[in-house]
């Protein structure tokens, strides 16, 4: 019998890489053998191919199979090669005509039944098969919409292995029900993004009696810079970080086509949910591990929370509590705005360039603050609370703003001065415009991305503003790094405020903020 060929996906971090899916039918004793580096799920697709084919109406060769999968140096993971195994051997057995599958990628997991089941990934698969040539996508009717998402591509959604027999026979294209797209607060246009209960949308102008506080959030969405806040229990450090995302500008088309293609991988983008053009926010919970945090996995490599946030916002609520390991673990994507995980016969890479929020309580027992509390700890057990923030950590956090418990009288004060995420919102939109047309032609659009030589040779402030940085850089109060990070502080500030270079103001605005002082 002749060879037949089709083609599937295999993905590696987020990035797919185009497979090569041959089946051979040979004169010897029955065997059914898969090479080309699969893992125990790929693995089992022998069973799961034999039994859907079998409960699809057709037989099954009593004769030597070979089932090649190449490149044969690329680890092949997952159960999504299952349909191109099904097409590839039932081209090869003269059960569908051999030419048929010719240019077509097929991506989907086969139940025992014959039924197709989405798997994750389908939108970075699409965009590798794309750019290898292939121009029509099968996948499951389930993943039909996001397979949809990539454009110029003809995409054929089924519900079983009989639909696409039948298809490739020259049968009637398969027909599934489209189900409507979510909208409204449910929509994953605004994935991660918390609301104030009962769909009531999130807003900064909830946050009273914390203007110093507020105007950091803008600073840190305008320049995509990274944000401590520290103070005691109700001062509104959670409040503030979930409303940092309603300030941030909707998402370009190349970082939604980023974001959706993570949360694709991660399995946590529902059928129909279409890209997702707001910043992400993601808060894990202190106690989870690193794997959880950086990604990573003993068996396949998924993203993690720093990833699940990119172009969005990071929130470590409790973050002292958080494992030591697990907060230096962040120190590298912090710089490099990607993931790497190393494993025996692969590297995965993982974007991960997102806002990191850090809450923190003043002492373990969280009265150290506030009129009319009584804390028990001692300044060493207060100072050894602190110190599981890193030093290496903190460095890389470019505003740091210590927040007060808030009377009912500042409240009801504060509340004539709020301004809502609309408004800020705007200016946060106009700040970005700035810089982004500042950085025109640099890989680079926001402030917190220009790289340390790069802002002293291009982007330096008016003459003599850094004059009371030098000061502290001599007294040894200030590191080369402290110095980038204020002066690009400074730009966001002077962005906000329409100004075409930083000057003395807006450099010690940002010193301030840096050192958490300007409370």
């Amino acid at each position: 019998m002749p060879l037949a060929r089709t083609y599937s996906v295999a993905l590696v971090g987020v990035e797919g890489h185009l497979v090569e899916v041959e089946a051979d039918i040979a004169d010897g004793l029955p065997a059914t053998i898969l090479v080309g580096l699969p893992d125990t799920a790929l693995r089992e697709a022998r069973d799961r191919v034999r039994a859907a084919i079998l409960n699809s109406g057709q037989d099954w060769p009593k004769r030597k199979i070979t089932i090649g999968l190449s490149p044969a140096n690329l680890p092949k993971r997952g159960s999504g090669f299952d349909l191109a195994i099904a097409v590839a051997l039932l081209a090869a057995a003269d059960v569908v005509p051999l030419t048929a599958p010719k240019g077509m990628m097929f991506l989907a997991e086969l139940g025992l039944d014959g039924q197709l089941r989405p798997v994750p990934g389908v939108l970075p698969a699409v965009v590798a098969a794309t750019a290898g040539g292939v121009t029509t996508m099968v996948v499951a009717a389930e993943n039909k919409e996001e397979a949809e998402l990539v454009p110029g591509v003809r995409v054929v959604g089924a519900k079983s292995l009989i639909q696409v027999m039948d298809w490739l026979r020259g049968g009637p294209f398969p027909q599934v029900a489209v189900r409507p797209r979510p909208s409204g607060p449910g929509d994953m246009g605004g994935m991660g993004v918390p609301d104030g209960g009962c769909g009531r949308q999130l807003d900064l102008a909830d946050v009273l009696g914390q203007s110093m506080a507020r105007m950091a959030a803008e600073i840190c969405a305008a320049g995509g810079h990274n944000l401590s806040l520290l103070g005691p229990p109700g001062a509104g450090k959670t409040m503030l970080a979930e409303r940092l995302p309603t300030i941030l500008p909707d998402l370009e088309p190349r970082a939604s086509l980023e974001v959706t293609s993570i949360h694709s991988v991660a399995g946590t983008l529902p059928p129909g949910s279409g890209l997702i053009t707001r910043p992400p926010f993601c808060a894990p919970h202190h106690s989870s591990s690193k794997a959880a945090i950086v990604g990573g996995g003993s068996g396949l490599v998924r993203p993690g929370a720093a990833s699940l946030a990119h172009r969005g916002v990071l929130f470590l609520d409790e973050a002292p509590e958080f494992h030591r390991d697990v907060l230096d673990a962040l120190r590298q994507p912090l710089e490099a705005g990607q993931v790497t995980v190393a494993r025996s016969r692969m590297f995965a890479t993982f974007p991960a360039r997102f806002t990191l929020v850090l809450a923190a309580n003043p002492c373990p027992c969280a009265k150290a603050a506030g009129s009319g509390r009584r804390c028990s700890c001692s300044p060493a057990v207060r100072d050894r609370y602190l110190r599981r923030l890193s030093g290496p950590l903190l460095d890389r956090v470019d505003v740091k703003v210590r927040l007060e418990q808030v009377s009912r009288r500042a409240m009801l004060y504060d509340r004539n001065f709020t301004e809502t995420s609309e408004v800020v919102a705007q200016r946060v939109a106009l700040a970005r415009e700035r810089s982004a047309r500042r950085l025109e032609g640099t890989p680079w659009r926001l402030n917190a991305e220009v790289p340390g030589a790069e802002l002293r040779r291009s982007y330096s402030p008016e003459p003599g503003a850094l004059r009371q940085l030098d000061h502290a850089m001599e007294l040894g109060q200030l590191s080369a790094r402290g110095v980038d990070k204020i002066t690009r502080v400074a730009w966001s500030v002077a962005d906000l405020a329409a100004r075409p270079r930083p000057g003395k103001d807006e450099i010690h605005t940002a010193l301030g903020l840096w050192l958490g002082i300007n409370n």
